[in-house]
């Protein structure tokens, strides 16, 4: 099949991958030339350092033959003349008031239109299926409706596809889904599905899962709430009560739920935040679209609410509990993407940490992350005033080395092993905050070598 796909992110470039690994001819386009330019290199490290994901930059090369990047136009309108199938796989982040910003949906769709008014000498014979794999209001379908027909577009089809990727593992979990979620409304558009979707319509390990578009694009914004649900409390329940009452361990008390299969693994790891760039935005969308339906969202709120509570409350513990200040000291910053195996920051925990540790007049901030430096250099430029203390580190041991304070902000597998590099390199004394339970082995040795020690689950450990 030649399928096109709007919008070369994450989630754009993730699938258009797996679909040419599927056999399809794929055209990935997006208005980003410098995106455009590190997805068509070819090369792993160029590539990597544009999107940071398993397995992703192998995928592109390997299938380099039948997937292309583009943001030329005309490359797009001559591949509509033949597409099947469009993929909407736009950023649609959230407003202040909660609700989703359509301006870079609603603007793909006309340029979209545009062009298939005009498909096949204006004939219009080719039908075409255009599907939302963005995660959008429940309700969207008729939006693109509303762009589309007036313009003048025929023979189409509109479906819902939601992804359910999970950044780090987005190429795995794409190959290997437990389920594919497909919304559509004729029989003709759910076939179209089906061929699209072969290598899981028959298989015995993938849920493949037919309904309307709207229950569809209900299904991703409920998951979503579900997972964001489970996240908060273990943070403002589970985490905050190992805090709180003596002789509770962490690890221990997290056992002893997860044994219950009613209750599963999942969700239950204590953080400093949970970042990303669903969790937040579609738990708003749904307090949003609740609202305006004249529904109360009490729960949803209550969540983002407990979400927003917990990184103020592991900061806050710096001056409560140890009574340590920020300004005038060195801080070092391990971790900047909002979890591991990816350079993402959006809503990264890391961004609240620099944000307050500033505020406090901290003299230097020295931060090091294997992927996302340069995302970081992006988002807090040197030419912004207090922004000039950002130092970026070549190497965690360098980012510790004299530090008064070492944040670990994020999951990284390979800072399990910073407890040794900290009690060796960081100043005496020093507060060690650990925001992801990463170093819990380690506690009570850098406690008696005379640290103070906060950490997400447990009550602070004292110096001696």
């Amino acid at each position: 099949m030649h399928i096109v796909y709007m919008g070369a992110g994450f989630v754009g470039a993730c699938s258009a991958a797996v679909s040419a690994d599927s056999g399809h001819k794929v055209l990935a386009f997006d208005i980003d030339a410098e995106r455009v330019r590190k997805l068509s290199s070819l090369d792993k490290s160029t590539i990597e350092s544009c999107l940071h994901e398993d397995g992703l930059a192998e995928l592109i090369i390997k299938h380099q033959s039948r997937l292309v990047f583009t943001h030329d136009v005309g490359l797009l309108t001559d591949m509509l003349e033949h597409a099947e199938a469009v993929f909407m796989c736009l950023p649609t982040p959230e407003r202040e008031d909660g609700s989703s910003d359509l301006t870079y949906f609603t603007k793909a769709t006309e340029m979209l239109g545009a062009i298939l008014v005009k498909r096949n000498g204006g004939a219009q014979s080719q039908r075409v299926l255009i599907i939302n794999k963005s995660t959008v209001p429940i309700d969207t379908i008729d939006l693109s409706k509303r762009i589309l027909e007036p313009m003048g577009v025929k023979n189409f089809g509109i479906a819902s596809n939601p992804e359910f990727l999970v950044e780090g593992k987005a190429v795995h979990d794409s190959i290997h889904p437990e389920r594919v979620i497909v919304g559509a409304e004729t029989p003709e558009d759910f076939a179209t599905m089906r061929r699209i979707y072969q290598r899981f319509v028959d298989s015995s390990t993938v849920q493949y899962l037919e309904m309307n578009p709207y229950e569809a694009a209900t299904v991703k914004l409920l998951s979503n709430a579900a997972l964001f649900a489970r996240l908060a409390f273990t943070f403002s329940t589970v985490g905050r009560i190992c805090e709180a009452i003596p002789n509770l361990n962490y690890e221990n008390v997290r056992r002893g739920i997860i044994g219950d299969s009613r209750i599963g693994r999942w969700g239950f790891y204590d953080s400093l935040f949970a970042g990303g760039s669903c969790l937040i935005k579609d738990a708003e969308s749904i307090s949003w679209q609740l609202e305006t339906h004249g529904a109360r969202a009490d729960f949803m709120r209550s969540v983002l609410a407990a979400n927003r509570d917990q990184i103020m409350h592991f900061l806050s513990r710096a001056k409560t509990e140890a009574g340590f200040s920020f300004e005038g000291k060195s801080v070092a910053l391990l971790g900047l993407a909002f979890k591991q195996d990816t350079n993402d920051m959006r809503h990264s925990g890391a961004i609240h940490v620099l944000e307050h540790v500033l505020e406090s007049g901290a003299a230097s901030v020295r931060a090091w992350d294997p992927a996302a430096m340069d995302v970081c250099r992006t988002l807090f430029p040197k030419d912004k005033g207090r922004n000039s203390v950002i130092n970026y580190s070549g190497s965690a041991e360098e980012a510790i080395k004299g530090a008064d304070c070492v944040i670990i902000a994020t999951d990284w597998p390979q800072f399990r092993t910073l407890g040794d590099t900290i009690l060796e390199h960081a100043a005496r004394p020093c507060l060690v905050m650990d925001g992801r339970r990463m170093i819990e082995s380690q506690y009570r040795q850098l406690a008696a070598a005379g640290m103070s020690v906060i950490a997400v689950g447990s009550p602070l450990y004292v110096p001696g």
